[in-house]
């Protein structure tokens, strides 16, 4: 059995053994990522798809691609399901296996069944706060994505509303295509 020390520092962290769990480093600890069910998971290869398609040149896509942020302070280190980071934020030519090392322009949210999204939006607000751009909490239960701005209100899209974005531009999709290519019932 391995002993983890309570406070972990970042570099403590990364130097974690890779497993099968997956953690983030919320408050100096160590915590573990929910394993992804069946709708999670179809959600995340449907976005990742769209997403890819739409990202060729633009930037990278990354699924469970840990990013090293502050949190009220602290090293924090997130695993958002999915991200989207532009070659104008991160440099093409960066190849090393690392965790995301700026905050992304899109970080994906999709609440797992666990999960309120009450949890999700606090921690939309702290990517936020982090220099992340925009944020995207999936709801499969409502069928909706839920949009979080750095200067505005969160925005709820549901069926053919656009999720359409200055940020993101030239990418249109709508919840009700996302949940159906998915098979969301």
């Amino acid at each position: 059995m391995t002993l983890v020390k309570s406070q972990l520092t970042l570099q403590e962290f990364l130097a974690l053994p890779e497993g099968d769990i997956t953690y983030e480093l919320v408050d100096g600890k160590a915590k573990p990522k929910m394993a992804p069910k069946r709708f999670h998971s179809r959600l995340t290869l449907t976005l990742s798809q769209f997403l890819a398609l739409w990202a060729k040149n633009r930037g990278e896509v990354g699924i469970e691609w840990a990013v090293t942020l502050k949190r009220q302070g602290r090293d924090w280190v997130p695993v958002p399901d999915l991200l989207f980071v532009s070659y104008s934020r991160l440099n093409s030519d960066v190849i090393a296996d690392e965790p995301c090392p700026i905050p992304p322009d899109l970080a994906i949210e999709i609440i797992s069944p666990d999960q309120t999204f009450g949890e999700m939006s606090a921690k939309a607000t702290d990517y936020l706060d982090a220099g992340v751009l925009r944020v995207w909490v999936v709801d499969a239960k409502a069928k909706t994505v839920t949009v979080f701005y750095p200067d505005a209100r969160p925005q709820t899209k549901t069926g053919e509303d656009s999720l359409e974005d200055a940020l993101l531009e030239g990418l249109q999709i709508t919840p009700a295509q996302i949940f159906q290519q998915a098979g969301i019932p």
